[in-house]
């Protein structure tokens, strides 16, 4: 499959927006509030993550697990293992040595419990095990990411991807996002980003899904002219159709993303042109790095630089995102791409699909 490199840069570009709905509140003494209103609905490009994720997962290993079966999905496993825990654990790790600072000193370990370690440690604290957000928040997302992997190849065995036709790929789509809306609409939700604990897996999984079908609908429409323009066309008049009716998040902001993530890697004008410019294509590759540091990162400068007020100055926000930017790129190189490479490495010889032909 080609790089589609306008897809990396909208990571790199969904990271950053989730930096700043992280800091929102704390920037209010000097941010405009057009910029404080667009930083508070940075949580939704977690939902752009999740699509993204199937999207990329279908084309990069779609076909070699169509290939292989049932056999092929512990390798999978591995992969994406060696991808996300390395630097999930170093992050969790340094964390974990600051709550202990915290409990030597007497201070409040609320947000740090000891007993819920070991679910983070596995990435399993968001499978519906815990109640609140605890330890690195953003980490979450992460833990049904992982969820999601588990189901995936499964997924890509038990259907037979190449025979829905584009329209029925499309009905899926819609009635995926029906299914995410009724689910957060019995649970009392109204923002996506509401009731993490319950109704973040179901968000991730649905959405990952979704993703999975965009990329067989990419597959079909990926040389035929025009689809770009219609695939935007169509999220404009759903975003229109939610902002005229007034109506619901959980409902119109998945299917408005689905067109708009389709639109964007099928495109090969100026909109993917600029988001496959090199600075963003790095914040992309950096972007997973940034994801689960800025939090503790934000937490520590609030310690070290912030009056009760909790309000951060822009000379020292500006110092935070400079280090932070640094941070990303440096555990990205010098941790994260050296450690999946080791474990990959090292994958045991049970866990390798066996070669064509010994299969039986």
């Amino acid at each position: 499959m080609p790089h589609l490199a306008a897809l990396t840069g909208l990571r790199g570009v969904a990271a950053w927006f989730v930096v700043f709905y992280h800091a929102r509140l704390s920037l209010a003494g000097w941010m405009p509030e057009a910029g404080i209103a667009v930083a508070a609905k940075g949580y939704l490009a977690v939902d752009v993550f999740f699509m993204l994720s199937g999207f990329v997962m279908w084309l990069n290993y779609g076909e070699r697990l169509r290939a292989e079966g049932a056999a092929g999905a512990p390798a999978f496993w591995w992969r994406r293992l060696a991808r996300i825990w390395p630097l999930h654990a170093a992050v969790l790790g340094a964390m974990v040595c600051f709550a202990l600072l915290l409990l030597a000193t007497g201070r409040d370990m609320a947000n740090y419990p000891l007993a819920e370690l070991p679910l983070h440690l596995l990435l399993v604290q968001n499978w519906g095990l815990t109640s609140a957000l605890t330890w690195n928040h953003p980490a979450w997302s992460i833990s049904t990411e992982l969820a999601a992997y588990m189901m995936f190849p499964l997924a890509v065995v038990a259907v037979r991807w190449e025979a829905i036709r584009p329209w029925a790929l499309i009905a899926g789509v819609v009635v995926a996002a029906l299914v995410l809306h009724g689910m957060f609409t019995l649970a009392g939700a109204e923002r996506l980003g509401d009731q993490i604990p319950r109704l973040g897996l179901a968000r991730c999984v649905i959405q990952f899904g979704m993703g999975m079908a965009l990329a067989n609908l990419w597959l079909v429409w990926r040389d035929r002219r025009g689809m770009a323009l219609a695939c935007a066309a169509a999220g404009a008049l759903v975003l229109a159709c939610m902002v005229l009716l007034d109506g619901p998040e959980t409902l119109f902001l998945p299917m408005a993303f689905a067109a708009i993530l389709l639109a964007l890697a099928l495109d090969r004008g100026p909109v993917a042109r600029s988001l496959s410019v090199r600075p963003l294509v790095w914040l992309g590759d950096a972007s997973y790095a940034t994801y689960l540091v800025h939090f503790p990162l934000l937490i520590a400068l609030k310690l070290v630089a912030v009056d009760e007020s909790l309000q951060i100055g822009p000379a020292v926000f500006a110092a935070y995102l400079l280090v932070l930017l640094a941070l990303s790129g440096g555990l990205y190189r010098w941790l994260e791409k050296p450690a999946q490479k080791w474990l990959n490495a090292r994958m045991p010889e049970r866990v390798r699909p066996l070669p064509e032909g010994k299969a039986n």
